[in-house]
């Protein structure tokens, strides 16, 4: 089923790679855009959509995977109560950028998609969250929003029917862990940014108690696209458990760096070699991050994996939002993973104790060792705490994702590890020493 990135269609990017677009109402409605929300608002019945995207075999773009039809089927039929769509934006993860394009280049197509969407869950009002930081972005999605109300698009009646839908933008303020579906909901509602425990799930209780979807940018966007060329169509490409076209972020030392639509299945080594045009400088590949830093790391020989979720998740990853960092042969292992441990002891909202304490006990273990002042006990204490944070002991996913560039890091590259304990060691012997020690500074 998967097809070359040559020949791939381009669900998402079509319009972006015609000479002078500019994503303005105008040229996305000369493209066809809003005619799929039109039909959907007169001619289908929720049902029929979410069954088309069954149909379609799209999962969700924002990192687990999870079949995007089915979520949608969650929300309570008739419940007398509102129903939110909440979009996330909120694009932190690490080598993560793919969501910033469709805000910037082509917001009519995420209006579009997420409008679909919510009539799909039968939704009235739809929150997209935006990353703090991404004012630009925010103001293109603000200024497509104004445009869609003053034609008609959103608003009260539409298409002559009883439907009416609004849109709202909600700016985040620099959390990573907001970036989670719950953490979000509490941030919008105007609480701190703390994860929820689950259940209850957002489709029974959510935003303000009420039934949600969150889905990410990427995923509604593909609505459109489904509705106009049919479920059979978007299968035709990626393959069989994860079918359609996926944005690939790019990263790192590669000659073309940038955000790619590609069939799921692509290799990585396609992308890197064909699609970005090789390792820079003529550098040889040493690793790469598959799908966003929490999603792990992996070594040069797996290379041949494909980006799907079955591939990936067979080599110990995850494909996560397919932001691919590549890394050269020139690149410290142990520092890589030290900035990532940084991040992620700033990043963690200390809810919970294994996260809080876990975090910042690795990253002082990690400095130590990459600034030559490793100790013999340390990989095996690092290990330990991994264990003891990771596993589902958390409230939600922050702990497990941190971990991921943690473990992949000390199992592909262990002897990079051995190495600098060895060199801060000289009079230890051969390999370090498997008794544990207190990891302090």
């Amino acid at each position: 089923m998967s097809q070359s990135f040559q020949d791939s269609p381009k669900f998402l990017t079509e319009r972006l790679l015609r000479d002078g677009y500019g994503g303005t109402l105008a040229e996305y409605r000369a493209a066809g855009g809003y005619e799929q929300w039109r039909r959907a608002v007169t001619s289908l019945q929720p049902a029929e959509i979410i069954d088309l995207v069954k149909d379609s075999g799209l999962r969700g773009r924002g990192g687990a995977g999870f079949p995007t039809g089915l979520k949608w089927s969650f929300m309570p039929k008739d419940s007398g109560k509102p129903h939110y769509l909440l979009v996330n934006s909120d694009e932190s993860e690490p080598g993560t950028f793919k969501d910033r394009l469709l805000l910037e280049k082509d917001p009519h197509l995420v209006l579009e998609g997420a409008a679909i969407s919510a009539f799909a869950i039968g939704a009235r009002t739809i929150y997209i969250y935006v990353r703090g930081e991404y004012v630009y972005p925010r103001e293109c999605l603000d200024r497509a929003i104004q445009e869609a109300y003053e034609a008609g698009l959103l608003g009260q009646k539409l298409f002559g029917t009883d439907w009416s839908l609004d849109i709202y933008t909600h700016p985040g303020a620099g959390a990573y862990i907001c970036g989670e579906e719950t953490a979000l909901m509490e941030s919008l509602e105007g609480k701190r940014g703390h994860p929820r425990p689950k259940p209850p799930f957002p489709a029974g209780y959510g935003a303000w108690g009420q039934p949600t979807t969150i889905n990410n940018v990427e995923t509604v966007a593909n609505a459109r696209p489904i509705l106009e060329h049919g479920a059979g169509a978007f299968r035709s490409v990626g393959t069989k458990n994860s079918p359609g076209t996926i944005l690939v972020g790019v990263s790192g030392h590669v000659n073309r760096p940038g955000v790619y639509e590609l069939p799921m299945g692509v290799p990585v080594r396609t992308v890197v070699d064909q699609v970005c045009g090789g390792m820079r400088n003529g550098k040889a590949l040493k690793a790469f991050y598959v799908g966003g830093s929490s999603t792990g790391l992996l070594p040069a020989k797996d290379a041949d994996v494909t980006l799907d979720h079955d591939a990936v998740r067979e080599r110990g990853v995850m494909l996560g939002t397919a932001g691919l960092i590549v890394m050269d042969e020139d690149t410290s292992i142990i520092r890589a993973t030290r900035v990532l441990a940084d991040f992620y002891d700033h990043e963690t909202c200390g809810q919970c104790s294994q996260c809080r304490v876990g975090m910042e006990w690795s990253y002082q273990i990690i400095r130590r060792i990459e600034e030559g002042r490793g100790h013999p006990s340390d990989l095996k204490t690092f290990a330990d705490l991994i264990q003891n944070f990771s596993g589902g002991k958390t409230i939600c996913a922050f702990a497990d994702g941190a971990a991921m560039p943690f473990k992949t890091a000390l199992l592909h590259f262990r002897e990079e590890w051995e190495e600098a304990i060895r060199r801060a060691n000289p009079q230890m012997a051969d390999s370090p020493s498997e008794e544990p020690q207190t990891a302090g500074t």
